[in-house]
């Protein structure tokens, strides 16, 4: 491995520090904001709630940004399935075809090997009872 440059240490850690202390105001900037809203807003209760109602909300932030980093890839396989039963469409006309032309066979031997049969009339009258 090799060794950092003597001032790269000191300059990353005034960046560090830097972006914590950016962090810091931001926080407290966003503090400041909800303290006033809430002193001066009629719907004071709903903005004391507000900071619990983000809380709450976090585990479902970090569930999204999970979802959201696995899209590609979901993506990606779902083109993947997609291109493959495009492949297979032709292969698909064929069986259907293979199935139709099976079913009509089937049908054929069975209405030659049953005849319609003509439906005699039933007479309205008992034999024997003339």
């Amino acid at each position: 491995m090799a060794a950092s440059a003597p001032g790269s240490r000191t300059r990353e850690g005034t960046a560090k520090a830097l972006v914590a202390d950016q962090i810091s105001q931001a926080v407290q900037s966003t503090s400041n904001l909800l303290h006033l809203m809430q002193q001066s807003s009629p719907a004071e209760a709903q903005l004391i709630k507000l900071p619990k109602n983000l809380l709450a909300k976090a585990p479902i932030i970090k569930n999204t940004e999970q979802v959201l980093d696995q899209m590609p890839g979901v993506i990606s396989n779902l083109d993947g399935h997609m291109e493959n039963g495009l492949r297979s469409v032709p292969h698909l006309k064929t069986v259907i075809q293979l199935l139709s032309n099976m079913e009509s066979c089937q049908l054929n031997s069975l209405s030659q090997a049953h005849p319609p049969q003509k439906e005699q009339e039933p007479t309205n009258q008992p034999q024997g009872m003339q």
